[in-house]
């Protein structure tokens, strides 16, 4: 029987995460800087995010990372999606739905105002998919980022 689960990922599945994070970033033509140990200290001794893994008959095919953010005019927390992923050779399987639908049902449980997450412009095969689930494009918002020594002058400045 072919059976897939989605599970709360454990100290023991930092390898294979760092594994299917580095298929995100080849498939997105980014570069990972994490390792094992900075995975292992910022999720599972500062939790500063929480990872979900799917299996498919025992086999970790994707994964799912979330984080807490907090909304001044809701008043309140909501989760923040930073990656969801599934392996190319697994899609179309509805493993990406069931990862949406398991982070919304935990942000509905913990009482969250809202679910967000990015999608890089040029991937019209997420966004229809995302379309699809009900999520709303807002075109009106920027996102901004500042890393590596800028972000050091700034702290300093």
């Amino acid at each position: 029987m072919e059976t897939f689960i989605i599970r709360k990922a454990t100290e023991k599945d930092v390898p294979v995460l760092l594994s299917l994070i580095n298929e995100l970033a080849d498939y997105e033509k980014l570069t990972v800087v994490a390792n094992e140990r900075s995975l292992y200290e910022w999720i599972f001794e500062k939790e500063k995010a929480e990872v979900l893994i799917g299996e498919y008959n025992g086999l970790a095919v994707g994964y799912a990372v979330y984080f807490h953010n907090f909304s001044t005019f809701l008043g309140r927390a909501g989760i923040y999606l930073e990656d969801v992923y599934v392996k190319p050779d697994f899609r179309g399987n509805g493993f990406g739905k069931a990862f949406l639908k398991k982070v919304a049902g935990i942000a509905v449980e913990r009482g969250c105002g809202r679910m967000e997450w990015t999608c890089l412009d040029w991937n019209l095969t997420s966004i229809d998919f995302y379309h699809a689930m009900g999520a709303e494009q807002l075109n009106e918002w920027l996102l901004f980022r500042i890393t590596g020594e800028k972000l050091n002058q700034l702290a300093e400045s």
